[in-house]
């Protein structure tokens, strides 16, 4: 690919997010890398956008990379995109993706700004990759860059192969033999006469390449809400006697992936699924089903659902599931259920873990504190947590308190006399230099 790097830190080059693009460089020398350093040099293009317009026509796709700063995206970024918006130059399907270093701290909308932006300009816009500042210098770090940045380009080799047109209504995917490598669960509430979202359901299962079964929760007595008796705390046990937990632990979560099928209502998945989540608090605050990717096919107009949007994608991160697709009969802008069916596959195939943003690291802070505060009711909860090392607590890194703590004396050292602090863009970057370069 022709990759087009508009690099929105105002540090450039010295940037720590700048140094995963100069990774990605060195991991896929057959892409073709071109960066602007527009957050460094905002007065040249705000004075010319000549260059820039000629550049980001000639690409395959656009790649933002910045830090978030308070929420969204640097100023600096925010200045080029109006800019680019004025230009009179036609962007319609160009792929589009972004990455970001943070602290998580609101980094998700931060990504929800660039997204919307492109797709005021009518860009193909792909799912972008939320990064710690220091993950670069992990190898679970490098390893979940790679992966994204594999996953990135076989979603559009996927979609620059599609030849012959999908009619999404006549289902006419052709019919494959099914491989059982992979058990594949859809959930549903479909109701007998709901023929739009059956018609999904069944062009999903024809195009994907694995074994599917589907659940209708219409099929299956659920007696009622959770009752929030804590009954289950100690053991997991529900207070309820309906066969809900057998569904759930032995025919559901034993999936090595859950499809969420629904028809929008009430701005939400429905009454019915809303149950099956509440009764889902037999689990605690366990994220049971962590590492196993997930997606949905929704009847409905889902642009318009901003809450929805971000439950969906908060139920994700919580759960620890990566969102491989959420397919709707929307039309235009929208995963088709075989598009869906394809990157449900090879997420699966991947062994695609989820990238965590605000939502996911949040969450989980919020659970572990929770859980550690309660552990004496929450007995089943604490018994995950510590078996699964979620107790991560910051006063554990001592080595990282006292360096900064080092750090800070420096920094309190007036800077005319102080030689390290004019050297300290460049001991930030040192340890990116080493794993960039292989040292």
């Amino acid at each position: 690919m022709r990759v087009l790097v508009v690099n929105g830190s105002p540090k450039g080059k010295n940037s720590i997010t700048y140094q995963t693009i100069r990774f990605l460089q060195k991991k896929f020398p057959n892409d073709e890398f071109k960066v602007l350093h527009v957050g460094a040099q905002i007065g040249l293009y705000a004075r010319d956008m000549s260059d820039a317009c000629e550049a980001v026509k000639g690409a395959d796709m656009l790649l933002f990379a910045y830090p978030v700063y308070t929420f969204l995206a640097p100023s600096q970024l925010h200045q080029f995109i109006r800019l680019l918006k004025e230009q009179d130059i036609d962007l319609s399907g160009k792929y589009v993706t972004q990455i970001t270093t943070s602290k998580h701290f609101y980094d998700m909308t931060a990504h929800s700004y660039v997204e919307e932006n492109c797709r005021d300009m009518g860009m193909n816009v792909l799912r972008g990759f939320s990064a710690d500042m220091d993950d670069l210098l992990t190898k679970k770090g490098q390893l979940q860059v790679i992966t994204y940045w594999n996953y990135v380009n076989h979603i559009i080799q996927q979609e620059r192969a599609e030849t012959i047109g999908y009619d999404e209504g006549k289902g006419n995917i052709p019919v494959k033999e099914k491989d059982a490598k992979y058990r594949v669960v859809v959930v549903t509430d479909c109701a007998r006469e709901n023929e739009r979202l059956r018609q999904m359901i069944m062009d999903f299962r024809k195009a994907f390449p694995y074994e599917s079964h589907v659940i209708n929760l219409q099929e299956h007595e659920i007696k009622g809400g959770c009752l929030g008796c804590f009954h289950c705390a100690i053991d997991g046990t529900c207070v309820y006697q309906d066969g809900f937990s057998d569904l759930l632990r032995n025919k559901i979560q034993r999936a090595d992936s859950i499809v969420y099928a629904f028809s929008i209502k009430d701005h939400s998945m429905g009454e019915l699924f809303k149950r099956y989540d509440d009764r889902q608090f037999c689990n605690g605050h366990r994220s049971v089903t962590m590492g196993k990717p997930t997606a949905y096919l929704i009847d409905g107009e889902f642009s318009r659902e901003s809450n929805l949007q971000l439950v969906l994608e908060g139920r994700s991160q919580i759960g620890g599931n990566f969102l491989a697709s959420i397919a709707t009969n929307e039309g235009v802008g929208a995963d088709s259920t075989k598009t869906c069916a394809d990157k449900l596959a090879y997420a699966l195939e991947h062994r695609i873990q989820v990238n965590e943003n605000f939502y996911g690291v949040g969450g989980k802070k919020i659970f572990r504190d929770l859980v550690y505060e309660m552990q004496g009711m929450m007995q089943a909860d604490h018994r995950f947590y510590k078996q699964h090392r979620l107790y991560d607590f910051p006063q554990k890194k001592i080595g990282r308190i006292l360096f900064m703590k080092a750090v800070g004396a420096t920094l309190r050292m007036p800077s005319e006399k102080n030689p390290i602090q004019a050297k300290m863009s460049e001991g930030m970057l040192m340890p990116y230099e080493q794993i960039i370069n292989g040292k």
